[in-house]
């Protein structure tokens, strides 16, 4: 009896902490027991918009009365994006588009809620990276800086 038990014991051990899952012929898990998923590779996510700081320096005497301005400009990255910038109070708003087949060079335009508005023209050295002119319906000439 002694002898059984140590012989039942010693065939348990080795399983403790174990599962036992019983397969079929061919190896595989039998008996309602669901098989992990395959891994799969998840598509790499497109990349997001790109927000930009424009920075306007004065060129005419009309500027300099504004000093240097601050906008942003949300580069879609499909050569599209808007544009918004803040001069003694009014805020312009628009939009910002490639012209060309390089996408290099673009058009940005926006207007003020008083009526005024502004064009910008840009060309762009990197996603997030370009320089540009934009004149003001006041007569006000910046050039500007953008970067990410």
């Amino acid at each position: 009896m002694r002898t059984s038990f140590v012989v039942g014991l010693a065939l348990a051990l080795p399983l403790a902490g174990c599962y036992v899952i019983p397969i079929d012929h061919a190896g595989r898990p039998s008996g309602g027991y669901a098989y992990a998923p395959t891994p799969t590779a998840l598509p790499t996510p497109a990349p997001g918009p790109v927000n930009l700081i424009a920075k306007l320096y004065p060129v005419n005497d009309l500027a300099t009365s504004t000093g240097v301005l601050l906008g942003s400009v949300t580069n879609n990255l499909n050569g599209h994006g808007t544009f918004t910038v803040n001069v003694a109070g009014e805020t312009y708003t628009g939009e910002a588009t490639r012209s060309n087949q390089s996408g290099s060079r673009g058009i940005a335009n926006a207007g003020g809620a008083r009526g005024n508005f502004v064009r910008c023209t840009y060309s762009m050295n990197s996603a997030s990276q370009g320089t540009g002119e934009c004149n003001f319906s006041s007569g006000a000439r910046y050039t500007f800086h953008l970067n990410g």
